[in-house]
């Protein structure tokens, strides 16, 4: 085995065990019968970042707070788990009522910021909703943010024309309008049930 594949070997097998050490916490906490999704509260620590928004200015979460927020990380050249999922997200958002709809946010980390421009990080967000952000930073500061989240993502090697997979986990982590992160969604989780989690958590104490 070259240096090369064991290197990428290890990414792989990192990227698979913080994965199954996301979906094993999941399934320890039992289905609660008032949430579609997996109820992680308390599990999680509150959502905190400092990244750089599509402007190329630097964004903390505390400048959502007030807002429903679903963090998930990817990257814009994904060819599959990223537009699914997004389409998805936006969808169940553009399903709730009006009034709801503002108080919610899509939250979009891009982990491939050697490629992902904010430039090309906007345009990608705005195609999928206009409650979506798109946000990335140095992989330090990624690595850090995806690690208090208890995921990980890697690096294929670049083919002969340079391009690359990431590989990254297809969870959404749900905070409150506190910024307390409350649920997960997996990929197997419809739209009407995203939904109906989304209205539940923004119903809460608004009014």
């Amino acid at each position: 085995m070259t240096i090369q594949s064991h290197s990428r070997l290890l990414r792989m097998l990192s990227v698979t065990a913080m994965t199954v050490a996301t979906v094993i916490l999941a399934g320890c906490l039992g289905d609660d019968e008032s949430w579609r999704g997996k109820d992680i509260s308390g599990l999680m620590p509150e959502l905190a970042f400092e990244l750089t928004d599509t402007s190329g200015n630097t964004i903390t979460a505390s400048e959502t707070n007030g807002e429903i927020r679903m963090l998930f990380f990817g990257f814009t050249s994904c060819p599959d788990v990223c537009p699914a999922t997004l389409q998805k997200l936006a969808r169940a958002v553009n399903d709730m009522p009006d009034n709801l709809q503002k108080d919610t946010r899509i939250v979009f980390v891009s982990v491939d910021p050697r490629r992902d421009t904010p430039d090309r990080i906007e345009s990608y967000v705005d195609f999928f909703s206009e409650r979506a952000i798109g946000l990335t930073g140095e992989e330090k500061a990624l690595r850090e943010l995806s690690k208090r989240y208890r995921t990980t993502f890697g690096y294929d090697d670049p083919d002969a024309e340079g391009n690359y997979n990431v590989s990254h986990s297809g969870a959404v982590y749900v905070f409150d309008r506190e910024g307390d992160a409350r649920l997960l969604f997996r990929p197997d989780l419809s739209v009407e049930d995203i939904r109906a989690d989304l209205v539940a958590l923004a119903q809460e104490n608004n009014s």
